[in-house]
């Protein structure tokens, strides 16, 4: 079992995971990490007007109210989080009606054609002076967007032993 994001977890929530892996499985081997972020030019976000871009599923079905890449823009310094929602447009904003929670993060849907079209026209109507994207895959790839974009990502930090090859 990886106990994963243990660096920003409270040490009970950490302790609680440890005791039901313990009840459900006392012979599990466990092993400790953390996610740490990387942002490809973490300097492009201090003091810019940021439009946060998550991953889509975590934020709907998920019904996570934030991810790494508003993380990054808290770390690295923006001075603002931009609202989507006075820009989304079809698909987008039936995705705000849905799942209203999603607040002021821009959810990544993008699984055919016409939402990814949607997620481009959302992105090009913002007002934001930055765009930063914490999507498993790099966005700048699919989309044609007009503002400049970041990319946020994180990686599998093991700490301690045993690691995960040692197993």
């Amino acid at each position: 079992v990886v106990i994963n994001k243990i660096d920003t977890a409270g040490p009970e929530g950490v302790a609680q995971v440890r005791a039901n892996i313990a009840q459900v499985n006392p012979q599990a081997t466990v092993v400790d990490a953390a996610s740490p972020i990387f942002v490809d030019d973490p300097e492009a976000i201090r003091g810019k007007r940021v439009l946060v871009i998550e991953d889509g599923p975590t934020l709907t079905h998920g019904e996570m109210t934030y991810g790494a890449g508003v993380v990054a823009a808290r770390k690295f310094g923006a001075a603002e989080l931009i609202d989507p929602r006075p820009f989304v447009v079809r698909s987008i904003a039936a995705t705000f009606e849905k799942y209203p929670h999603i607040g002021t993060l821009l959810p990544a849907m993008g699984y055919g054609d016409a939402q990814i079209r949607d997620l481009e026209e959302t992105i090009n109507r913002s007002d934001c002076d930055l765009v930063l994207s914490a999507t498993p895959i790099d966005l700048r790839r699919v989309l044609k967007v007009d503002k400049p974009m970041d990319r946020v990502r994180y990686e599998l930090q093991v700490i301690g032993q045993p690691t995960l090859e040692e197993i």
